[in-house]
């Protein structure tokens, strides 16, 4: 009955998630924001509200591992699997904006967690911080979209009927409910399974949570891929790490009565993860300003990697410390390292010779 009730909740998260973007989507339309805008906020919001369910109301019931759990984990599986899974379906095109601004933030996001966390908590006045940073990011995307968007054509467009606005806020309302109440079945039932296998609640947060509460962004992200829509496949990834840094932890954070204590194993290396895989999207999106099927293999065998280290920790096999170690601080910075250089030689400018070589060629 319990793993019933786990598939149960992560049902109605996924329902509950699809109700609130199409509601979002329609009200945000109607207030005249720009599509990419509406990508990067409401879809790419939208798709990570299972996120922000499930870390707030385990921290309101004192679970604060699978809150950070769920969104560490979440971040490293929306790049290295959902990303990954996109770019080898089809190479993925990235705006110009996400690697001039967005990215950077999430780098950014992910070293001021770390940085917080590195005292063994994330205070509630850091969470209150990072959560006022969110609310200036997004309401700079939001008045930087409406700028775009004073257009007769698009006024037009963009007109919504008062009963379509009237049907959205309905869904939208419906759709957050669900959240909520899937939410408090998966964290329940969850945590039941946890303690029945002896598994702490973390490495439940770093995988069968973090996994289901990304089942929108897989979805979001793969659907985009397929119709051709690759700067959204991209967009929802980053805004939805961007968002589970800076909104969902924090307001776990917040809402937590000590914070969000962090254990030393955690800091030294899921954390480390999460922070390499948001370095290492830089690069890879400057390249050519595209995702390759090559670069998109190379996030799976990453994201392989990194969950046989989880599975071997719960087997307690002697060699995964010594692994663990490898990863953070030798082959995650190799990679970061190779990816750059090849993104600079595709990006540098050409010298004589090298026109000639190529022309020869």
């Amino acid at each position: 009955m319990t793993y019933l009730l786990l598939l149960l909740g992560l049902a109605i998260l996924v329902f509950g998630a699809e109700l609130l973007v199409r509601g979002a989507v329609t009200l945000a339309g109607a207030a005249r924001i720009s599509p990419l805008v509406i990508g990067l906020t409401v879809v790419a919001f939208g798709t990570s509200a299972p996120e922000l369910a499930v870390s707030s109301v385990s921290s309101l019931k004192g679970d604060a591992a699978i809150a950070l759990g769920n969104v560490v984990g979440s971040n490293i599986f929306n790049v290295l699997l959902i990303l990954g899974v996109s770019a080898v379906i089809v190479p993925l095109s990235v705006s110009s904006q996400l690697v001039r601004l967005d990215v950077p933030i999430m780098i950014l996001g992910s070293m001021v967690v770390w940085l917080a966390a590195y005292d063994g908590t994330i205070g509630r006045w850091e969470g209150g911080g990072m959560l006022l940073s969110f609310l200036l990011y997004t309401a700079w995307l939001i008045r930087a979209g409406r700028n775009e968007t004073k257009s007769d054509e698009l006024a037009v467009e963009t007109q919504v009927s008062p009963r379509k606005l009237i049907v959205s806020l309905v869904l939208l309302l419906i759709g957050l409910v669900a959240l909520v109440f899937g939410a408090d079945l998966l964290v329940d039932s969850a945590t039941v399974i946890a303690r029945q296998l002896g598994v702490s609640d973390m490495v439940i947060g770093l995988t069968i949570v973090a996994a289901g509460t990304s089942l929108p962004e897989l979805a979001t992200s793969i659907v985009a891929a397929m119709r051709g829509q690759r700067d959204i496949a991209v967009g929802n990834i980053v805004g939805s790490n961007v968002f589970n840094l800076m909104m969902v932890l924090a307001t776990a954070a917040v809402l937590g009565a000590d914070g969000v204590p962090v254990a030393d194993a955690v800091l030294w290396f899921d954390l480390l993860v999460m922070f390499w895989v948001a370095i290492l999207c830089w690069p890879i999106f400057l390249s050519h300003a595209v995702v390759s099927r090559a670069e998109g293999a190379v996030m799976l065998m990453l994201f392989l990697i990194y969950n046989g280290l989880l599975v071997g920790g719960v087997l307690h096999l002697q060699w995964v410390a010594t692994a663990k170690t490898l990863l953070v601080f030798g082959l995650l910075p190799i990679v970061c390292v190779v990816v750059s250089y090849v993104a600079w030689k595709h990006t540098r400018p050409q010298s004589p010779a090298d026109r000639s070589a190529d022309q020869a060629s």
